[in-house]
């Protein structure tokens, strides 16, 4: 998208567009972002490259927090009872404004930056969403306020979370319960997308469970009438949810994984063990149906003639939208210029939509209208939402893939290597620092913030759903 010369001069001159104006010290976050910008490309990929999933981000972590010590952050690692997250703040009194950062893999869609599916190594991990650039960017954005600080131009409290296991068991909830977010005024969040716009949707809640069956073994021919099979409960407890799925709301998502369904097939199997997950756009709504499926285990195991254990892994709410910031980051998305491509870079987005079955339509870089919040929106799920109902959160996506690319796939993880992701990346961090800003110069803001929080929260009273004791590190 070509920017008409004027509006260019506009913004270069600070003068006002749509009514909002690129002040002094938003500047000075943009000149930061771009001072840092190949150190946080390069921290990006060395994350994008490691890959490393679940509770397993060592080195990871351990590269953003050595930066954010580099550039003056006083780090407190291994919180909550985690070793790879860790809280990174720079100055003091309030306002206290937080920033998320993620960097955790998905597993087996390990990929090339290469616009056909081609792995680094076969069944290995990779970042297939994005949080490579997630975790570098709210770094980023973080850095450029601290320099504010110590240049005098803003007080207050910068706080940076970097957050492990966001696709596996939710490592938030446990820094949550830990009141790692007590104090804090407002916090922002970005995650990449295939569009550009501050988000204003909710997600979906859901709930984790593990079902186990314990059986007899026996042969499976001599004589199975000594056995009791442990997969046959959990076949039959499978077919129950399958079946139970055509009678739920449509706002309802049934997933599970089987674990272990028994290890050779001449013996009855005496273990079983899947995976289960219930997630609905509300918690009230998944509290239901998550009571049902439990009981459904219980017939399982009742029609198998064996023994069966639920015990919970984790569950999250779904984020709890906070309008007033999203007008917020709205206005400072329209101050930047939009993001554009090479030719290069959109005939590798349009080769990705090729090899994904997609029209072949390229990057959507266009700034998106602030858009009405849906009751029940589609999508996923994400931990923000359990940080979303303890302090105010602002939030954002940017455009890191080509439009209609299939997210948690090797296609993402092409994009999040290569110049198509950073791009979308040092944009976020922009806008992240820019929205900070604003809410460090205008109390008002904030204050405006935080009472919308306290409007949609309500009565409700936060209960994480996590079982007691610490989180399940080590744990399959």
């Amino acid at each position: 998208m070509k920017i008409p010369t004027v509006l260019i001069m506009f913004l270069f001159l600070g003068v006002a567009v749509n009514g909002q104006k690129l002040t002094s010290s938003k500047k000075a976050i943009i000149a930061s972002v771009e001072k840092h910008q190949a150190e946080l490309i390069a921290i990006s990929d060395s994350i994008w490259a490691l890959a490393e999933t679940a509770f397993e981000e060592d080195d990871s972590s351990r590269i953003l927090a050595d930066y954010a010590e580099k550039n003056g952050f006083n780090v407190e690692r291994g919180v909550a009872g985690m070793p790879t997250a860790f809280v990174a703040t720079y100055g003091s009194g309030s306002p206290v404004i937080s920033v998320l950062g993620e960097f955790d893999a998905l597993p087996g869609i390990s990929q090339k930056v290469k616009p056909t599916k081609e792995p680094l190594q076969e069944g290995d991990s990779g970042h297939g969403c994005g949080h490579n650039l997630f975790g570098a960017a709210s770094l980023g954005s973080a850095i450029a306020v601290k320099e504010l600080m110590e240049q005098g131009k803003i007080k207050g409290t910068i706080k940076f979370f970097g957050t492990p296991s966001e696709e596996k068991y939710f490592g938030k909830i446990w820094m949550v319960r830990e009141g790692l977010w007590d104090g804090v005024d407002v916090n922002l969040s970005w995650h990449p997308s295939a569009v550009t716009e501050a988000d204003v949707q909710s997600s979906l809640a859901l709930v984790d469970f593990k079902v186990e069956f314990f059986g007899q073994a026996a042969h499976a021919s001599s004589d199975p009438w000594n056995g009791r099979s442990a997969s046959d409960a959990l076949e039959l407890y499978t077919t129950g949810i399958n079946y139970y799925r055509e009678h739920v709301k449509p706002t309802v998502r049934i997933h599970y994984h089987i674990q272990d369904g028994g290890q050779v097939v001449n013996v009855v199997p005496d273990y079983a063990r899947l995976w289960v997950r219930v997630r609905d756009t509300k918690r009230k709504g998944m509290l239901p149906v998550y009571e049902h499926v439990q009981k459904m285990a219980e017939g399982a195991a009742i029609m198998a003639n064996v023994d069966y254990k639920i015990s919970l892994i984790s569950g999250i709410y779904e984020v709890l939208v906070n309008r007033a910031g999203g007008e917020i980051m709205q206005n400072n998305l329209e101050l930047l210029n939009p993001l554009t491509y090479t030719e290069d870079e959109i005939a590798f987005g349009k080769k990705i939509q090729e090899a994904t079955g997609k029209p072949q339509v390229g990057m959507d870089s266009t700034l998106k209208p602030f858009a009405e919040t849906k009751e029940h929106p589609g999508g996923g799920s994400t931990d923000v939402g359990d940080v979303s109902w303890n302090v105010p959160n602002i939030n954002l996506k940017v455009t890191t893939a080509p439009m209609g690319t299939p997210w948690h796939s090797w296609a993402v993880v092409a994009c999040g290597g290569m110049s198509i992701g950073h791009k979308g990346m040092v944009h976020a961090t922009k806008a992240l620092g820019m929205t900070a800003v604003d809410l460090f110069e205008n109390p008002k803001l904030v204050e405006k913030v935080k009472t919308e929080f306290k409007q949609r929260k309500g009565n409700e009273v936060y209960k994480p759903m996590v079982p007691e004791g610490p989180p399940p590190i080590g744990t399959k």
